[in-house]
């Protein structure tokens, strides 16, 4: 096969992507192409039944795609963003037009304030929490350690460890026997990355993390994994990358494109249902387009 592979219900974009740049945090309604999110082959079968989740990053790429099959899968979704607030509509609109209620909560995840007060107002606006979703980020590549600032650094971890531990510090309290937490990871966690030293960091602690937290609430029924993408198309990418080096976005990869988030979103789904990932725990799920 000398194409990019095509293996899914529709036909994926492939590099060249073209050239373009965001400032950060980036914004899916002006990504182009714009990611696909909805899955429209997806078909629910009420794996998460009146379940209550939070997904942080959840106004856009993966987050948005897991926030719409969550829905479609009979689950209430509250959505936390930085502050892309057209970004954090449309998803509440699509998650509302499958038929569920969205709450929207406007904040920084490095904030234990704001972790503890989102998770006292979800569990008042809906009676509980069922699924937290960490899957907020923050990464820009560097070409040399030199050029890695302090500043850059700080960000990095506060948004990615930090946010990770003060929303599973607040959750975690008001979950039950049976719940579940679904942490992103990253392939560059397992891999590592020349450019992305402090993200690399971050990614593989989340992944110690999570194989740690499993170990220390199976006593209490709540089930920890972790869902490690390679490249995919969200805004994440312009705002990281400059516009030549975007062009070849996931050319790299044995599949030779990016996945799409809505070919990540269906993992989110497994690990976060009892009916289908009961007896997984403290794993680290690889969606990165093949054997590296």
């Amino acid at each position: 096969m000398d194409g990019a592979m095509q293996a899914g219900a529709r036909v994926y974009p492939v590099p060249p992507m073209p050239e373009q740049h965001q400032p950060k945090p980036g914004y899916e309604h002006d990504l182009e192409p714009r990611p696909m999110y909805d899955a429209p082959y997806y078909k629910g079968s009420e794996k998460l039944k009146d379940k209550i989740a939070i997904v942080t990053g959840g106004d856009s790429g993966i987050g948005r795609a897991v926030a719409i099959l969550f829905a479609r899968e009979g689950a209430d979704v509250v959505i936390s963003y930085l502050s892309e607030d057209e970004d954090a509509k449309e998803t509440m609109r699509l998650v509302e037009a499958e038929g569920r209620r969205c709450m929207l909560s406007r904040g920084d995840v490095s904030d234990a304030v704001y972790c503890t007060g989102l998770a006292e107002k979800a569990v008042k606006t809906f009676g509980g929490i069922d699924i937290l979703v960490n899957n907020a980020g923050f990464q820009i590549h560097s070409q040399t350690i030199e050029a890695l600032s302090a500043e850059h650094f700080d960000e990095t971890m506060k948004t990615n460890l930090y946010g990770l531990f003060n929303m599973t510090k607040a959750v975690v309290p008001h979950l039950n026997e049976g719940s579940a937490i679904v942490n992103s990871g990253s392939v560059v966690g397992l891999n590592g990355s020349p450019q992305l030293l402090d993200y690399a960091i971050t990614k593989g602690g989340i992944h110690s993390f999570t194989r740690s937290l499993a170990a220390n609430l199976i006593p209490r029924g709540i089930r920890v994994n972790a869902v490690a993408p390679g490249p995919v198309w969200t805004p994440l990418n312009p705002s990281d990358r400059e516009p030549e080096d975007l062009a070849r976005f996931g050319a790299s990869v044995p599949m030779k494109r990016p996945a799409q988030p809505e070919e990540l979103a269906p993992a989110y789904v497994f690990l976060a249902s009892p009916q289908t990932s009961s007896y997984i725990t403290g794993e680290v799920l690889p969606v990165i387009g093949g054997p590296a």
